[in-house]
């Protein structure tokens, strides 16, 4: 039996394209400053519909981070993956225009939740406005779930294992998981995230069929998780993109380390079961912290998955705390995303990115709109907490029933 020890996932490189923020910098300003960024919907044809507040990212140009000939192959949940990855890259020091010198050392996993809604529309409507011939090419393509994750390896020149993870909202932390699982057992390198784009028409109608999602039309009261006055989540558009690779080959290059990927645990206890899902979070935490060799008073701060809904508000916080014990009343718990909405699988890649911002700066960051809580944990409103943070624990849950956690510890820099 080989005792040669894994070799640990380094986090080097995180990109964001947000409604509050279109690189990572000006989404930790907007994070720790506690903005709210949600607002009335102005997309074309979503006048009519229920849902009213959402995030929208606003000011982004892809003609200016993406390649047109790639631009009129995709969806806008594509767009956003790859400028989101393209800056994650930059950030790691791989963003070489030339490729990369081993493309097969470097892999690319994605989670999606909807896929290229807006693309497939207007395709659609193509079809039965004018006729067959009017449906381009692309339709068969900028639709899939595995769209990002093709087109940035192919823009980059990406070899290595690819993938998408399709686990409802917490395939963004099952993605990361994947994406450390194969830099230990020998891939250099995984550009891995989540971003969607479900703020079309036809995208939104297929969503009116949630029965958590809040039609709140007050952008400041929509989205209130852990409160009396809780009435479901907010969507938003947008997500995250890291660049995951082995520790010691970052530290060869002169990469930082901004944290390690340590642990991660996922169940399944179906669609909108928010009272089974408690069992089952708790479940996919007791895996994380056994992964990552991690004992519950040892987590420094939660990223919970903030529905929105009373009763998976409730059966979280006793996740938490069923875990957690006693600490679970000591440890700030916070979700940013409440100030810019909920985005599926790209929303807990947000919030692993906000993680490690949080470490990096010893700042817990408070939960916008959110100043009334309704259950026994310590929340941080109001305004960022200044703290000692080593160990970050990120909560998942979809609304088909999949839970996962995350278990994120603080990097260690630059090689000496």
């Amino acid at each position: 039996m080989s005792t040669q020890r894994p070799r640990p996932a380094a986090v080097t490189g995180i990109g964001v394209i947000a409604p509050n923020g279109l690189r990572t910098d000006a989404y930790w300003k907007s994070v720790r400053e506690g903005l709210g960024v949600l607002g009335r919907i102005t997309r074309e044809g979503c006048e009519h519909l229920p849902l009213k507040v959402a995030g929208q990212v606003e000011g982004f140009d892809a003609s200016a981070l993406i390649d047109e000939r790639f631009l009129v192959q995709t969806d806008r949940f594509t767009h956003y993956a790859m400028a989101a990855a393209a800056l994650a890259l930059d950030d790691a020091g791989l963003g070489h225009e030339e490729g990369p010198e081993e493309p097969f050392d470097i892999g690319v996993v994605t989670a999606a939740g909807s896929g290229g809604g807006e693309f497939g529309q207007r395709e659609l409507q193509k079809l039965w406005g004018q006729g067959s011939k009017f449906v381009g090419p692309y339709q068969s393509i900028a639709w899939f779930y595995a769209a990002s994750t093709g087109q940035i390896s192919i823009r980059h020149g990406f070899k290595g294992p690819c993938g998408v993870v399709a686990s409802d909202e917490a395939g963004g932390l099952d993605a990361v998981a994947h994406a450390a699982r194969a830099v230990r057992r020998g891939t250099g390198a995984v550009v891995v995230g989540a971003a969607e784009a479900p703020l079309a028409p036809y995208s939104m109608v297929c969503q009116l069929g949630y029965r958590e999602l809040s039609t709140v039309d007050d952008p400041d009261r929509a989205y209130r998780p852990f409160t009396a006055k809780a009435c479901g989540f907010v969507p938003a558009e947008g997500g995250a993109m890291l660049v995951v690779e082995d520790e010691t080959r970052a530290l060869d290059r002169g990469a930082t380390v901004r944290a390690t990927v340590a642990g991660h645990g996922a169940t399944f206890t179906g669609a909108s079961r928010w009272k089974e899902s408690g069992e089952g979070l708790a479940q996919a935490i007791r895996v994380a912290l056994d992964e990552a060799g991690c004992a519950p008073e040892e987590i420094d701060v939660v990223f919970p998955d903030a529905l929105g809904v009373p009763e998976a508000d409730r059966a979280e916080a006793l996740a938490i705390a069923d875990v957690l014990g006693a600490h679970a009343k000591r440890v700030p718990v916070t979700a940013p995303k409440t100030g810019y909405g909920r985005a599926y699988c790209g929303a807990p890649a947000l919030d692993t990115a906000a993680a490690v911002l949080a470490m990096e700066h010893g700042l817990v960051p408070p939960t916008p709109h959110v100043y009334d809580i309704d259950c026994d944990l310590d929340v941080v409103m109001s305004r960022a907490r200044p703290a000692e943070l080593r160990t970050a624990l990120v909560l998942s849950r979809g609304l088909m029933g999949s839970n996962a956690a995350l278990v994120v510890r603080r990097g260690g820099g630059l090689a000496r």
